[in-house]
């Protein structure tokens, strides 16, 4: 384990030993102007629930307020890229699925987020050797996943002008002379808002163990971020 002899915090926040834990709303500000000194203090007090579940409604209403009718239709594109064609919905249909959508993104949200958390405790906690426990990982990640989910809010309006309801700022954005393949594809999977909620991840797993330094925690952070691209650009490339 590469250690930090510093003690330091690697986004500019020193250590804060003592400080009680914001309010919710409080660390929703602080995840974007202080992410270092708040990590340090979830990590030593992990709630997670507020986190979680704001991120999730956040998530959902970025989703409730696209049309049905684009989700549907980049749904059918989608189809037909892979040789299916799915049927015409009808009015009522839509206006079920207007209702559905919405819950079934958060509960979606839910059960990811607590996924990735467990993808970080098991390679720092279990694979490399870190001290930490299940929840600091899941409050840690469900307050960096709010920086992913505000910009994908802010992006709605464009998501709806463009009828792309997966339009994300992505590294393939800053290389559109790449040709389509798996490249590319894997690029347009690496959203530059998850890789900052990544970079604060990788400062939480240093705040949990000290041990591990910012640079090895971000560079074991990008590297599992890179991997879920690389599976999904496999899959949506068969």
């Amino acid at each position: 384990m590469e250690r930090d002899p510093q003690h330091a915090g690697a986004m500019g926040d020193a250590p804060v030993a003592g400080e009680p834990l914001p309010s919710l709303p409080a660390r929703f500000v602080a995840v974007f102007i202080s992410p270092g000194r708040l990590v340090e203090q979830v990590a030593r007090e992990p709630k997670w629930a507020g986190a979680l579940l704001l991120g999730a409604l956040l998530v959902a209403l970025s989703v409730s307020l696209i049309p049905t009718e684009i989700l549907m239709e980049a749904n059918r594109q989608a189809a037909m890229e892979r040789g299916r064609e799915l049927p015409e919905m009808g009015a009522q249909v839509l206006r079920v699925m207007r209702i559905v959508t919405p819950i079934l993104t958060f509960v979606a949200t839910l059960i990811m987020t607590a996924f990735m958390a467990g993808v970080y405790a098991v390679v720092f906690a279990f694979v490399l050797g870190d001290e930490g426990r299940y929840v600091q990982y899941l409050a840690v990640v469900a307050h960096a996943n709010l920086i992913a989910v505000v910009f994908a809010l802010i992006i709605t309006p464009l998501r709806i002008s463009t009828g792309d309801p997966q339009l994300t700022l992505n590294l393939g954005t800053f290389l559109p002379f790449l040709p389509d393949g798996y490249l590319s594809t894997v690029l347009r999977y690496l959203d530059l808002t998850q890789i900052w909620s990544s970079l604060v991840i990788a400062q939480g797993a240093h705040a949990i163990d000290r041990r591990r330094s910012f640079g090895s925690a971000a560079g074991v952070g990008i590297s599992i971020l890179l991997l879920f691209a690389m599976v999904i650009a496999f899959i949506v490339q068969r």
